[in-house]
């Protein structure tokens, strides 16, 4: 019997990076989360160069955590959601936990495959995968029904570019939801909504603290005007 396609991407995930697995608390559901040990091993001078790309993908940022547990305590009925920048899943895992069909999509392929390979540890049904660049969006892009996203607004140039993808990506009645720790593109996001026909529909803080980490994170709730 041939190896089931979970376990052979596991296993080539195990391979080719140093990893290691957390285990979460989301909402007192307890997701097992394999990421790599450290983020700095994976940064390439090849392609800082190129684009500045940073592999902040493979942290497990508190934000990440905040959403998930907002997306745990929804109620899904059947709706699509499309995580932008996945990571390693964190927020997907839970999000397909919850019983939402779920699509990750993100600026590397790696993380698209932890996604999946996280997705199936905690037995949730697999996200499809989305390679995604916002500076370069479809011409005829998917929408869909919830658009989410956490920790993306670290540069200041991401508070126009992730307004334009929610506003590309998201259904007509859809609701998208963003967590946010006061990154530097938080301002220029806000100011950027209603020029791409996005409103601010509500906003909550949550207070994170673990260790010596002590965030407030809030979540926007946004949709269409």
């Amino acid at each position: 019997m041939s190896e089931p396609a979970s376990n052979r991407l596991v296993a080539s995930l195990e391979r080719r990076f140093r990893t290691i697995k957390s285990r979460i608390d989301v909402a007192g559901r307890n997701i097992v989360l394999l990421h790599p040990e450290s983020a700095e091993d994976l940064i390439d001078e090849r392609d800082f160069d190129r684009d500045e790309r940073l592999p902040y993908w493979a942290e497990i940022w508190p934000s990440s955590r905040i959403l998930a547990a907002h997306l745990v305590e929804m109620s899904p009925r059947g709706r699509t959601l499309l995580e932008l920048g996945c990571g390693a899943g964190l927020v997907a895992t839970a999000a397909a936990l919850g019983g939402f069909r779920v699509t990750v999509s993100d600026y590397y392929e790696d993380a698209l495959r932890f996604a999946r390979a996280n997705a199936w540890l905690n037995d949730a049904s697999a996200p499809d995968t989305m390679l995604l660049d916002w500076r370069a969006l479809p011409e005829e892009p998917p929408q869909f029904d919830v658009v989410v996203a956490s920790d993306v607004l670290y540069e200041r140039e991401y508070g126009t570019l992730v307004p334009a993808a929610i506003a590309a990506l998201l259904a007509n009645d859809g609701t998208a939801y963003l967590a946010d720790p006061g990154r530097v593109g938080r301002d220029e996001f806000l100011r950027s909504l209603t020029t791409c026909g996005l409103s601010l529909r509500s906003t909550t803080e949550h207070r994170f603290a673990e260790a010596k980490v002590r965030q407030t994170i809030t979540i926007y709730e946004i949709s269409r005007r």
